[in-house]
């Protein structure tokens, strides 16, 4: 019986373990800021040179 009982806490503390990093990872993904959407490359509009 102390075994079952040591063997439900064991599987009980790695699952709550588990949600746990869960969580973490989504939050540390989350807080990264948004990247600017700048293009890299522009074009001039309007008049040309010559």
């Amino acid at each position: 019986m102390p075994r079952l009982i040591s063997a439900l806490l064991t599987s009980l503390v790695a699952a709550a373990l588990a949600v746990g990093a869960a969580f973490g990872i989504v939050a540390l993904l989350d807080a990264t800021p948004e990247q600017p959407n700048v293009p890299l490359v522009s074009y001039e509009t309007g008049t040309q040179r010559r």
